[in-house]
């Protein structure tokens, strides 16, 4: 397959004529080999318009969604920023080509595998650090980030990860609630607490062990 084609036509089809217009965005989803974090039986779809399967129950965004998330939370050089879910460890290759310094957090061991086999040949410069651990509690030991990135869909931001956002930091995220659409939503800790605005309406694979609980205020 023509993947260099491909992910041109990601960039000038899906992610232009849908409000991407950051070029530091664009720049990085056009130059990093998206189908290097697919599994092969499944890279044909790498550069579709869609969420492609990963593992049972786990899938990778789909390539608007993430750059609308992205183009929101506006990552500056050398700010700190945790991936919550990392899957196969795209989005936080994107992170890293943008400049942060980028803690990548999974608990599926094979999903990291392949994040740690794909980091290296598709990166120029600085590879994500790996963590395996529960997705829900974040990931203290590299705390406080400026830039937090759920990279699925969660109904709420827990308090554990919330704890761990810097002051004047932001959070961008997939927030499904039960009485209203799914919407990507960017959120910006003032005084201690988190206010979400909404960014777009939008979906993305649910990452597991996440439950509803209140911990931010609109």
């Amino acid at each position: 397959m023509a993947y260099a084609a491909a992910r041109k036509f990601m960039v000038d089809g899906q992610l232009r004529p849908n409000k991407v217009t950051d070029p530091l965005v664009l720049a990085a989803m056009a130059r990093l080999e998206r189908e290097a974090f697919v599994p092969a039986a499944a890279q044909a779809r790498a550069y579709a318009d869609e969420a492609v399967p990963l593992a049972p129950g786990r899938a990778m965004m789909a390539p608007m969604i993430l750059a609308r998330l992205l183009q929101a939370a506006a990552a500056r050089l050398g700010e700190s920023a945790l991936v919550v879910g990392a899957g196969s460890g795209y989005a936080a290759a994107v992170l890293a080509d943008l400049g942060a310094v980028v803690t990548a957090l999974e608990e599926d061991g094979a999903l990291l595998a392949i994040a740690r086999q794909a980091w290296p040949v598709v990166l120029p410069g600085a590879v994500p650090l790996a963590v395996q651990g529960p997705l829900a509690l974040g990931y203290a030991a590299s705390a406080p980030y400026q830039i937090i990135l759920i990279d699925g869909a969660v109904p709420a931001l827990p308090e554990a990860i919330a704890a761990q956002l810097a002051e004047g930091g932001r959070v961008a995220m997939v927030q499904t609630r039960p009485d209203a659409v799914p919407q990507a939503v960017l959120g910006t800790k003032l005084h201690g607490k988190i206010f979400m605005s909404p960014v777009m309406d939008a979906t993305a694979p649910a990452l597991p062990g996440f439950a509803p609980a209140p911990s931010f205020v609109f």
